[in-house]
């Protein structure tokens, strides 16, 4: 057993596809595919069926996928702290954060979390949710800060536990029409209205998706869709249809007058806001940073 296989068999499992895996892995596509072939006969079974559409996950790879991915997860994280112990590598706590919530709430949480107590060094990655979720799930963030909602629930699963360290809602944004209000109006009815959505690597679409906004609202005609909310703005700004955005990140545009509600408050997603950190025990500068956070008392989040 060797821990590229590992990492193999999960990059396999992301693309569904064994040409972007290899290239994303940056080996060659034969090469690869003897990887996961010694990794299944490793095993003694199958782990991927074989397809024209592409690769699907057997049973025993469904069985296999969880395990893995602690796995892979557990070995970055030992050899991480192993080289803080050695003083080969400074002690730093890794964030993963969507991308909005990296500009909107983290300054000011450290801020507020940094005079209580020193933090010492953070590292913060922003992306989208799939790529923020990968990051956890292969060992290379700690905590991952994201809008959370219990009707979508998050990829890490019954591995990870959560705090909800504040609170936000999603809301229809669109750019006014000069004095007469917003450009388009969201209702229950038939009016045609253009949609900027959420691709699916964001974790906001899919909490959207979840509560089935576009049903609601059956006139929405997605025109144009992107992974962060911050592009989605910049398009609703430009008045190219009405894009769900957090209130957080919107609520500059709207004091600016380029932006404005798009329907009443009935319309609005209350989320929250969390951190989602693995059950396993962590660095102790990461367990540390964990209960002066905690301590501000919070509703626990559902991790799915």
């Amino acid at each position: 057993m060797e821990l590229i296989w590992l990492e193999d068999f999960a990059a396999l499992v992301e693309t569904g596809n064994f040409s972007r895996a290899a290239e994303n892995r940056n080996v060659t596509q034969p090469a690869f595919s003897r990887r996961v072939r010694a990794l299944e006969d490793w095993i003694g079974a199958p782990l991927f069926e074989r397809g024209p559409q592409g690769i699907t996950l057997t049973a025993a790879g469904e069985h296999f996928r969880p395990g893995a991915e602690e796995l892979i997860r557990r070995i970055q994280q030992l050899r991480r702290e192993s080289r803080e112990e050695a003083g080969k590598e400074a002690a730093t706590l890794r964030f993963a954060a969507t991308h909005a919530l990296s500009f909107t709430f983290f300054p000011q949480w450290m801020r507020e979390l940094e005079s209580r107590a020193p933090l010492g060094t953070v590292q913060l990655i922003s992306d989208s949710m799939q790529a923020a979720e990968d990051l956890m799930l292969r060992g290379q963030a700690q905590f991952l800060l994201c809008h959370h909602h219990p009707a979508a629930p998050v990829r890490c699963g019954a591995q990870f536990r959560s705090a909800v360290v504040g609170r936000d809602a999603l809301a229809p944004f669109v750019a006014p029409e000069g004095r007469d209000g917003p450009r388009w109006r969201v209702n229950a009815g038939a009016q045609e209205i253009p949609h900027l959505a959420y691709s699916a690597e964001s974790g906001l679409g899919r909490i959207l998706e979840a509560l089935r906004i576009d049903e609601r609202a059956p006139g929405l005609r997605t025109v144009f869709s992107a992974r962060l909310a911050a592009s989605l703005m910049t398009m609703a700004r430009d008045g190219r249809g009405v894009a769900w955005l957090p209130v957080s990140l919107a609520e500059h545009e709207v004091v600016q007058g380029r932006l404005m509600r798009a329907a009443g408050p009935e319309w609005d997603v209350p989320v929250d806001i969390c951190v989602f950190r693995p059950t396993a025990r962590q660095s102790p500068a990461a367990e540390t940073f964990w209960r002066e956070m905690t301590a501000k008392q919070w509703a626990p989040a559902d991790a799915g």
